[in-house]
């Protein structure tokens, strides 16, 4: 990948959502870097987008802003189903980019993805900002220098009520909806993050009207009788912890534990709270960590590799066909 980039790194946002608003919240707050342009269905929604955030190009069109010379780097933000359709058409037109999580729709699509952004030479990586955090960081930190000893089980879940609109992004099959590809994933991270690929998976779900699932429930098995304990659901509000219980001691990632969050550990009779000082959203630190690797010249991040994702998503695949939840 070419290095001759300015010091300015000029980025684009292609599906201009919730999670859109977010990260261009954030994007604003990290130095050498700025909105340059936002593309939308619409001309009106781009529009507004870009007045909102100081983009200097609203368009109308995806494969406009895939195409603008003046674009060093995309962030995809459309719903999962076009994930490799929107990464292909921005990695052709030499444009790194950081599409959200998940990946894709299955490991085919992610190997496509990776196959496309090896060809040109560009930078791709998967946006699963939790790996970036640095309460998360801190946690794997421990797990690996065996701070409390080995891990003896995982609880990690993810749980909220959304208004039960089944033509909705997050509802809707067709565009990957329910419960497993838009939060699951993360407790599957947490897993896959911490204790590596499971030896074993057991999965069992139910589903909507329309045949998304509106829950998950999953155990990992690892080697010594170790357990991931996961969960996923659209029926509940939950927790949404990430709990690891240690030989001498337990490292508790407290609610919310994807996003910015505190850490409590307990060890020898003691609690202590850890608190991180965020004072973003959160997601300037990938943004950060992308923006070097575009600096650097790579095309692959050293923390969140093509392995890595593909890993992910075969895990995903892999629950999915013991759910029997088909796209």
């Amino acid at each position: 990948m070419e290095t001759n980039l300015p010091k300015t790194i000029n980025w684009g946002i292609i599906g201009l959502g919730k999670i859109a608003h977010k990260f261009a919240a954030d994007l604003a707050k990290v130095s050498d870097a700025k909105l340059y342009a936002v593309a939308s269905r619409t001309q009106e929604n781009a529009d507004n987008f870009a007045s909102q955030f100081g983009a200097s190009k609203a368009y109308n069109s995806y494969e406009a802003l895939a195409k603008d010379q003046n674009v060093d780097a995309v962030y995809i933000a459309t719903p999962h189903s076009f994930h490799n359709e929107h990464s292909v058409l921005c990695l052709q037109n030499k444009k790194a980019v950081l599409c959200e999580k998940p990946f894709a729709m299955n490991r085919n699509e992610v190997e496509h993805m990776i196959s496309v952004a090896k060809e040109n030479d560009t930078l791709l990586m998967e946006a699963l900002w939790t790996y970036f955090l640095p309460h998360y960081q801190y946690v794997l930190k421990e797990l690996e220098h065996k701070t409390y000893g080995n891990v003896l089980k995982l609880e990690a879940d993810f749980g909220f009520k959304p208004k039960l609109d089944l033509s909705s992004r997050v509802l809707k099959k067709s565009l990957g909806g329910g419960s497993l590809l838009d939060i699951g994933i993360y407790p599957i991270f947490a897993a896959l993050s911490a204790l590596g690929k499971p030896k074993t998976i057991e999965a069992k779900a139910t589903f909507f009207e329309n045949g998304a699932d509106s829950s998950t429930l999953m155990i990992f098995g690892y080697d010594d009788n170790v357990e991931a304990q996961l969960k996923s659901t659209f029926l509940e509000e939950t927790k949404t912890e990430a709990i690891f219980h240690c030989e001498k001691g337990t490292i508790k990632i407290n609610t919310k534990f994807h996003e910015p969050s505190t850490v409590t550990i307990i060890a020898e009779g003691k609690e202590k709270i850890l608190d991180f000082n965020y004072t973003t959203i959160g997601y300037n630190y990938e943004i950060i960590h992308f923006n070097e690797l575009i600096r650097n010249g790579k095309t692959e991040s050293p923390i969140m590799t093509f392995d890595f994702s593909k890993n992910l998503m075969q895990l995903l695949d892999t629950v999915r066909t013991q759910i029997g939840l088909e796209y």
